[in-house]
C-alpha cells in the first residue's frame, strides 16, 4: 500500500452513483467535486436545497458530467431522514458509494449536545441502514468522516448515546468517538454476515473548513491549544486537499473494510492520506457493540445487510 494518493490513481466512476451528506460547502462540497469529475453521478444530501441547488449549479459550470442531484436531508429530523431515503430511492435505485460527512459543532444553546448526537451520529446511523440494501446490489463503500476531535469523546458504556449533559465541545468529540465505534462495529457485522458492502473512516485533519478548523484547537492541551489555533487559522491545508482521506476510503481498493484514514504529517494535522490510529477508546469492542444496538433502537431501525 503505497503512503502517496492522489485522485490521479483514482479509477473512473462512470455509470456509478455517490451519494455525500452535507455536500455544499467545506469539505462536503470538495469531496463531491472530486467524485464528479471522476464520472459519478453525485447526490447532495443537505439540510438546504437551496444552498445544495447553489453548489449543484457551481459544479455544473466547473467540468461536464451527469447533473447533480439534490435531496433534502435534516439530519436532526428522524422523519426527514425517512422522507429522504424513499426520494434517494426514487431517483437512485442503486447507489456505489454513501459518504457520511455533514456534521455540527458544538452549537449554542441547552439542545447542543441532543442536535449533535442527532445531526452528527444517529441520523446518518438512520440514513446508513436504510441504504444498506441499494449499496449490496453494487458493493458499495461507505465512508464516515470522524475527527480528530474523537480523542476527546467520552461514553458511558451503560448509556453510550447520554451526551446531553456535556459541554458542547465535549459533546462533539463524543459524537466523533461515535462515528468510529460505529463504523467498526459495522465492519465487524457485515463482515459476519458476508456482506458485500463495506465501511471505512476517515477523518480530515486540520482544514480550512468552518467546521473543523477551530475544533482541533480546541482538543489540544496547554501550549498546544494555542499553536494549534495558530496553524488551524495560517497554515491549515485546503479543504481539496482535507477531502483526500475521505477519498482514499471510498475509492483505493488497497484500503481494507474497516480502515481508518487521515493525514501523515505531524499530529496528522496535514498531509498525505494513510490509514491512522484511533485511540484506544474507539476499538472497545463492548462499548461499540453497546453503542451500535443503541442506536439502531433510537432510530427504530434494523441492520440487514
Amino acid at each position: 500500500m503505497s503512503s502517496r494518493w492522489d485522485l490521479s490513481q483514482a479509477q473512473r466512476l462512470d455509470g456509478q452513483a455517490a451519494l455525500v451528506t452535507g455536500a455544499n460547502s467545506g469539505l462536503g462540497l470538495a469531496t463531491t467535486r472530486a467524485l464528479r469529475d471522476l464520472g459519478a453521478q453525485v447526490i447532495l444530501a443537505c439540510r438546504s436545497t437551496t444552498k445544495a441547488d447553489d453548489a449543484a449549479r457551481v459544479l455544473m459550470k466547473e467540468s461536464a458530467g451527469p447533473a447533480p442531484l439534490v435531496v433534502r436531508l435534516d439530519l436532526e429530523d428522524l422523519a426527514s431522514v425517512t422522507n429522504a431515503l424513499a426520494e434517494i430511492e426514487a431517483i437512485a435505485p442503486s447507489l456505489d458509494l454513501l459518504i457520511n460527512n455533514a456534521g455540527v459543532m458544538a452549537p449554542k444553546g441547552l439542545e447542543s449536545g441532543h442536535r449533535q448526537l442527532w445531526a452528527n451520529h444517529l441520523g446518518h446511523v438512520a440514513l446508513t441502514a436504510g441504504l444498506l440494501r441499494r449499496l449490496t446490489a453494487n458493493e458499495g463503500r461507505i465512508v464516515v468522516v470522524s475527527s480528530l476531535m474523537h480523542r476527546r469523546g467520552s461514553l458511558d458504556p451503560e448509556h453510550p448515546l447520554a451526551i446531553e449533559a456535556q459541554r458542547p465541545m465535549d459533546a462533539y468529540g463524543s459524537t466523533k468517538l461515535m462515528n468510529l465505534l460505529f463504523c467498526f462495529e459495522a465492519d465487524r457485522r457485515l463482515r459476519a454476515a458476508k456482506s458485500k458492502v463495506s465501511i471505512r473512516a476517515a477523518h480530515p485533519g486540520n482544514a480550512r473548513s468552518n467546521l473543523v478548523a477551530n475544533g482541533i484547537a480546541q482538543a489540544q492541551p496547554g501550549p498546544l491549544k494555542k499553536i494549534t489555533g495558530f496553524l488551524g487559522d495560517h497554515a491549515a491545508q485546503s479543504t481539496t486537499r482535507g477531502a483526500l482521506p475521505t477519498l482514499r476510503a471510498a475509492l483505493d481498493p488497497s484500503i481494507p473494510p474497516g480502515a481508518y484514514l487521515g493525514p501523515s504529517g505531524p499530529f496528522e494535522l496535514w498531509g498525505d492520506p494513510v490509514p491512522v490510529k484511533p485511540t484506544k477508546r474507539a476499538l472497545d469492542e463492548a462499548l461499540a457493540a453497546s453503542l451500535f444496538d443503541a442506536s439502531l433502537e433510537a432510530v427504530g431501525k434494523s441492520w440487514n445487510p
